[in-house]
């Protein structure tokens, strides 16, 4: 005979889990539709959504990726993936185009979450702080400048220039780490991993794999 507290916990884990699952999909919209790009705040406002308080049954990042990636599929249609190609090509001029800094793209493009709120995100590489706004100037491109926090461990933080331009209405956001960061890469938000990055030679091929899925790298 089972023992009514199992029972219990079992109702309990099981309810646990249908909240975090529906967190995670009414993430995953508030992101496609609405641009969200924080996923800390995507989870609050999905759960103040579905009248869910206690914040032991947010989900994971990584839980709410994967319910991205679900919704992109059944959701995002032609339209999404024709964009993504178009961000995908954007990247590598902006990758040939900054070639002196070491660019890496990362992100939503690069990893193919990206959609129609989305930025080609490139990591810059200089030690030099006034290197990156003298080149956006003397190629006369106009931008907006900001601070960004990166981290490189669960203890250590930095605070880092990034600049945004617009390249034939595609929004590219720089950030310019010092070049030591091309040995190291910064820890990933969703899942503390160091950040996928991709050279030219791979942005290349990703460009074709979503023009022609025939090419697919993966």
């Amino acid at each position: 005979m089972t023992d009514p507290r199992q029972r219990n916990r079992r109702a309990a884990d099981d309810r646990h889990g249908d909240q975090r699952q529906r967190i995670a999909a009414e993430s995953a919209r508030l992101i496609s539709e609405l641009g969200l790009r924080d996923y800390h705040q995507a989870k609050l406002r999905a759960a103040q959504r579905l009248g869910i308080q206690d914040e032991r049954h947010l989900p994971r990042n990584s839980e709410i990726e994967t319910a991205l990636r679900e919704y992109q599929r059944l959701f995002g249609g032609e339209e999404r993936l024709a964009y993504l190609a178009r961000l995908r090509e954007t990247a590598v001029e902006a990758l040939r185009f900054f070639h002196a800094f070491e660019p890496r793209l990362v992100g939503a493009v690069l990893d193919g979450t990206a959609d129609l709120h989305s930025a080609v995100s490139l990591h810059l590489h200089s030690d030099d702080r006034d290197s990156l706004p003298q080149f956006l100037s003397e190629h006369g491109i106009p931008y907006d400048q900001i601070e960004r926090q990166l981290r490189w461990s669960t203890r250590e933080t930095e605070r880092l220039d990034a600049y945004r331009f617009s390249a034939d209405d595609v929004p590219v956001d720089l950030t310019l780490l010092p070049r030591d960061a091309l040995r190291q890469a910064p820890l990933d938000r969703i899942d503390g991993k160091p950040m996928r990055r991709a050279n030219l030679a791979a942005a290349q091929l990703l460009f074709q794999e979503s023009v022609d899925p025939a090419h697919s790298i993966r």
